[in-house]
């Protein structure tokens, strides 16, 4: 996910500067674990790798979240409401389960999305008169280019659930229009930031589930004038809501996770209905339990659950950006190694055009020239699901990377589950010679035709497909990938059983017979 922080939000049309997570919380700041996350929301496709405007990538914007005006929403649609917000739309919904812990239980609704910034670069001809232009390259060569930017807008309201029970309410969520010039240097021209009015409107309601349990709804809907029918869509983004979505918290009552409801709420939360959003439970992550179990499983979860994201993209419940990534980077999780070493590999050009392109693009581009070596060599990664239970015996002092929690999914235990191969058996420790299909296969897994490998695990999906992981017996990682959970997966089809489990009895090369040949049925 792309990110960025309260210093990555740029002046807007009318002088004023919206710093997102950076002002004033005027609620006792019940968000501050979430900004980090929700921030990486707000910016997900503003600018891709390499935040050129040249770049072709970089042309089709603005994909997650996005209000338009009704009228031309509908116009070309059709609008099919959907868990995320890849799909445009003229309204959002958050559908919730919370519980109330105590009486006069408060919550707390911010609405956050950017507001489009046409910048646009003006020459001085030589009667004074300035003209717009797509590209002015200065006496000094620093080039200023006609690009979209955005501003970071918020709305918050503070209601009683109490209040909530009784009627709906609502609030205007509304971008200001503006203008803000800057001049150039040497008399060069000028570059003009306009900002086009958005009007929306958030509503805020609740009904009683049972005893202690509420459904809480935010719907949010652009309520601005529709432009011309047959305007574009990038047209249509100046009177948008972009990267729309909404945190929640609450005071006396805590939420209950949609991805894994306790057992008695499971209907009302498959009758929870989001449209363009996906609601996760925010904050840390509950400590996992001594026994290996997933946390939540089944029950409700601990205590602590006061903060939900909802978000135009599919998350988990208690997302984090990676604490490795310095500050406001690429993409605030792993990738953002990978893109830095290609940030690095751009040609001086390249980086004077990822300069002048957007502002952000710049500070990004200064973080990497100046990295320092340790911080950089922090960004190779970092094991993060070891096992709270310890190593398994005669196993490495090390504790193991959890890649599958025994009981998550009942009546399912890949370790040990079967899948019949030409009559045989076939699990965990099982031997098999590779056969992928001659079509319709991965071409990676055409190179494996023939190799020899051992089953981790027999996997079921949700349409109930099976799926065989495994790891190649001449691999030298074998060891090291089935530590980490990293396999080979294939169809029951496409494998070719050597002979039973061996439990580990293998030869000295890793085959079943201790003479070291392989055993066939």
């Amino acid at each position: 996910m792309a990110r960025t922080v309260a210093e990555g939000a740029v002046a807007c049309a009318d002088g004023h500067h919206d710093a997102g997570t950076g002002r004033q919380d005027r609620s006792g700041r019940p968000f501050e674990q979430l900004s980090a996350v929700a921030d990486a929301v707000l910016y997900e496709g503003y600018l891709l790798y390499p935040y050129r405007r040249s770049s072709p990538k970089n042309r089709v914007r603005w994909q997650f979240g996005v209000l338009f005006p009704r009228d031309w929403a509908q116009r070309h649609g059709p609008v099919e409401p959907g868990v995320s917000g890849s799909a445009d739309s003229w309204y959002q919904q958050t559908e919730c389960l919370l519980r109330v812990r105590r009486p006069g239980a408060v919550v707390r609704v911010r609405v956050r999305h950017l507001q489009l910034q046409h910048k646009q670069v003006e020459e001085t001809g030589p009667d004074g008169r300035h003209r717009p232009v797509a590209a002015l390259r200065l006496d000094d060569g620093t080039p200023h280019l006609t690009f979209d930017e955005a501003v970071p807008r918020e709305e918050e309201f503070t209601l009683l659930l109490d209040d909530l029970l009784r009627r709906e309410f609502t609030f205007p969520v509304h971008g200001p229009a503006g203008e803000h010039t800057e001049v150039l240097p040497g008399g060069a021209g000028r570059v003009v930031r306009r900002c086009f009015e958005v009007h929306a409107r958030t509503a805020v309601g609740a009904e009683r589930l049972t005893d202690d349990a509420f459904r809480l709804r935010v719907r949010t809907e652009n309520t601005g004038p529709a432009p011309d029918p047959d305007a574009t869509r990038d047209e249509a983004l100046r009177s948008a809501l972009i990267a729309t979505h909404t945190l929640v918290g609450v005071e006396g009552a805590e939420f209950v996770s949609l991805l894994d409801p306790p057992t008695e709420l499971r209907e009302h939360a498959r009758a929870c209905r989001n449209a363009f959003t996906w609601p996760v439970l925010g904050g840390d992550p509950p400590p996992a339990t001594g026994d290996g179990e997933a946390p939540g499983t089944g029950s409700a979860r601990p205590p602590g659950a006061h903060l939900l994201l909802s978000s135009p993209i599919i998350l988990p419940d208690h997302p984090q950006v990676a604490p490795e990534s310095p500050g406001d980077l690429h993409d605030a999780a792993e990738i953002d190694e990978i893109l830095t070493l290609r940030t690095l590999l751009l040609t001086d050009e390249e980086k004077r055009e990822a300069r002048a392109t957007d502002r952000r693009a710049a500070r990004i581009l200064d973080r990497v020239d100046t990295m320092p070596p340790e911080v950089f060599a922090r960004l190779h990664g970092a094991i993060r699901s070891l096992s709270p239970a310890g190593p398994p015996a005669g196993d490495s002092p090390a504790r193991r990377p959890v890649w599958w929690q025994e009981g998550a999914d009942e009546g399912l235990a890949p370790t040990t589950d079967a899948v019949p191969v030409g009559g045989v058996p076939v699990r965990g420790g099982s031997r098999v010679r590779l056969r992928p299909r001659a079509r319709g296969t991965d071409a990676q897994d055409m190179f494996l035709s023939g190799r020899t490998a051992r089953v981790a695990a027999v996997l079921h999906d949700v349409d109930g497909s099976v799926h065989v992981a495994v790891t190649l017996d001449d691999d030298p990682a074998a060891e090291l990938n089935g530590w980490y959970g990293r396999f080979h997966h294939f169809r029951p089809e496409e494998l070719e059983p050597l002979g039973p489990a061996t439990d580990g009895q293998d030869g000295p090369d890793g085959r079943d017979g201790p003479d070291g040949r392989e055993r066939t049925p």
